[in-house]
């Protein structure tokens, strides 16, 4: 009786996510997709210029903006994140790990408002003094978005170099390998999927962040002509302006949305096409 008790609230449980996930997809293209037929799809998803006020919708900056950023977070909190975990898993001593482990968890819950803070009074004024010019922009948002999404790979990348059995690594010292080739190239490739799959959460957030981005990342809708520019993610854009937004501009940064919504889902497929190789 209970077994089939909780069978059926798990089963509730599970609808009930799906239809929250379709709920919001239907209400973003209901909305969106007709602003976009309206725009027209050339001039909005290609269009270079954004003035709500001239009734220009282009979103191209804001696409290579939201690119920028989050191909440089990947590139500065990926490598860290995974060395970082294989540390904790394999060479940090107990006393050192049992302050290392708290403080990492104590990051991921900091509040993204907190970072952004962090950011603008300490990030910013290096930048500024290390390359000039204002301190905000790419490289600025980069490096903060590389620090935000580091809690959640190392916790997702170490307890799935953990999981790996001692054999693979008790087998590559039975065959001569030091400590270190051991853990590089026996260990971590059979923790492969875990480690991408904790990539993947941080890609999420790095992208899907807002109001840390918002403040180091100079929000300028035009296309970055270096990585010291100002940039404007497509987030930081419909938060910006869906305060005040009316009429088409709200259409417009509805559609927005859904451009990211999809932007989002093809990165989960490359990502899913990626795991299947790897299988």
């Amino acid at each position: 009786m209970k077994e089939n008790v909780m069978k059926w609230v798990f089963a509730v449980a599970a609808a009930l996510s799906i239809l929250a996930v379709g709920l919001i997809c239907v209400f973003l293209f209901a909305n969106g997709v007709p602003a976009i037929g309206e725009i027209g799809a050339f001039d909005f998803l290609l269009g270079q210029k954004w003035k709500p006020s001239n009734q220009m919708y282009g979103i191209f900056p804001m696409i290579i903006g939201s690119i920028y950023v989050t191909a440089g977070a990947v590139l500065i909190g990926v490598p860290l994140g995974i060395l970082c975990a294989v540390f904790l898993a394999w060479f940090c001593p107990q006393k050192l790990y049992k302050i290392i482990k708290p403080a990492i968890e104590l990051l991921a819950g900091i509040p993204s408002i907190v970072y952004g803070f962090f950011g603008l009074v300490v990030l910013v004024p290096i930048m500024q003094n290390l390359f000039g010019g204002s301190g905000k922009g790419v490289l600025t948002a980069s490096v903060l978005l590389g620090i935000m999404i580091l809690p959640t790979i190392i916790g997702v990348s170490e307890s799935s170099i953990r999981a790996v059995p001692k054999s693979y690594y008790e087998g590559s010292l039975g065959l001569g390998a030091t400590h270190e080739r051991s853990v590089f190239f026996a260990v971590l490739p059979a923790a492969k999927q875990g480690i991408l799959a904790g990539v993947i959460l941080g890609v999420g957030r790095a992208i899907g962040e807002t109001m840390a981005v918002i403040m180091v990342a100079g929000n300028q809708p035009v296309v970055p002509g270096s990585i010291f520019s100002g940039v404007r993610t497509m987030t930081a854009n419909i938060v910006m302006e869906m305060g005040y937004a009316a009429d088409l501009h709200r259409e417009a940064l509805l559609a927005t949305a859904v451009v990211l919504f999809v932007f989002i889902l093809i990165i989960n497929l490359c990502f899913s096409m990626l795991k299947r190789r790897a299988d």
